[in-house]
């Protein structure tokens, strides 16, 4: 796999916001949601589908590698934000994927205005993050919550591998 190819599947700040205004332009619910995405399974897949349901085009912020190590700890993320970014761009339900460096999503949701903002049901409004709800507050996006598998999580999939290699 050329590294180009991968690389160009992330895209830029500058180039998600005029797609946010073309989809505007079009009248089309732009849909935002985020994570890290590390060993991405069914769980995550299940997710992006429900959310990608919600609107018309689906967009994705991706935390960084160092994002990532500072909200999971030094041996994460398992795959490079490179290979997240891929294989998340190559899923029919997104249509765009950008990543970002902090620990949380407030200035991108600023500068996107989704008319949606999406996470999984084991968050609820008042555990997301304060200062993303006020960014999403600030530019109107509705936040809706779709189905979490149970008991599924890169977390428990790492743990599960690593026992058993015992």
């Amino acid at each position: 796999m050329a590294s180009s190819i991968v690389m160009n599947s992330i895209t830029s700040m500058d180039k998600a916001v005029l797609e946010r205004q073309r989809s505007r332009e079009k009248r089309e619910v732009f849909v935002l949601t985020n994570g890290c995405f590390d060993i991405l399974h069914s769980g995550h897949v299940y997710g992006l589908v429900e959310a990608a349901k919600l609107g018309n085009c689906l967009w994705v912020a991706l935390n960084s590698d160092e994002s990532v190590r500072s909200l999971k700890g030094n041996e994460r993320p398992i795959m490079t934000l490179e290979q997240r970014g891929y294989i998340l761009s190559n899923l029919k339900c997104v249509d765009g994927v950008i990543t970002f460096s902090s620990d949380r999503l407030s200035e991108e949701i600023l500068k996107l205005e989704p008319d949606v903002y999406v996470k999984s049901s084991d968050y609820d409004i008042n555990s997301i993050d304060s200062a993303e709800r006020s960014a999403l507050e600030k530019v109107g996006a509705k936040i809706e919550f779709v189905p979490a598998q149970e008991n599924l999580s890169t977390t428990s999939l790492i743990s599960k591998i690593r026992s058993q290699q015992l």
